[in-house]
């Protein structure tokens, strides 16, 4: 008995490293050297490119493709049809696949769907990225993005709450009952 799972209609080249309890679904392509972590939740129709990088507990919704250059730290959500670039300047009569620039989601990151990341930007750890957003530029951790391109219109909790910070630069969240402090215009919680 396999330490995870693939269903049958999905293809996982060789080389590519699956932690125990993964759960890859149907039609995916897990390409060569891809590495992907514990627990992680692949959702049909995803392609994860060769050198990717997927943390542990990273849940993939349906039709995500993740390219080489895509690096998610721990407990990630990628949303519903949200998009990676890997190259700034695509051309399809030129080949620039030793140009991919790396993209960066860290720990307990939320994109929502349909969502795009241009590549060569670092998602902060627990930021917000909501439906339908195009990120050009890099996330704070904690910050809720959206519009197009994407643009800071508040801060959420590691629960996914939004925070209202008061005079005092405190806030509450208001499913966890943990509180966070703004400063400098950084979140942290205490």
């Amino acid at each position: 008995m396999s330490a995870f799972f693939v269903h049958e209609t999905a293809v996982v080249d060789d080389g590519c490293i699956i932690g125990e309890g993964t759960k890859i679904w149907h039609f995916c392509h897990l390409m060569s050297n891809a590495m992907i972590g514990e627990n992680c939740n692949i959702g049909q129709n995803c392609v994860i490119s060769p050198h990717v990088k997927l943390g542990n507990q990273v849940k993939i919704q349906n039709n995500v493709s993740v390219y080489t250059g895509v690096i998610c730290e721990d407990d990630v959500f990628l949303g519903p049809s949200m998009v990676f670039t890997n190259v700034i300047n695509p051309r399809s009569a030129v080949n620039r696949r030793g140009s991919y620039e790396t993209t960066l989601v860290k720990k307990g990151a939320t994109i929502g769907a349909n969502a795009t990341i241009v590549c060569g930007t670092t998602l902060g750890e627990y930021s917000f990225v909501g439906a339908g957003t195009v990120v050009t530029k890099n996330v704070p951790a904690y910050a809720l993005v959206v519009g197009n391109p994407s643009r800071q219109i508040g801060w959420m909790s590691e629960y996914g709450q939004r925070l209202n910070f008061n005079e005092e630069g405190f806030a509450i969240c208001d499913e966890s009952k943990e509180k966070y402090q703004l400063i400098n215009n950084n979140v942290k919680k205490v």
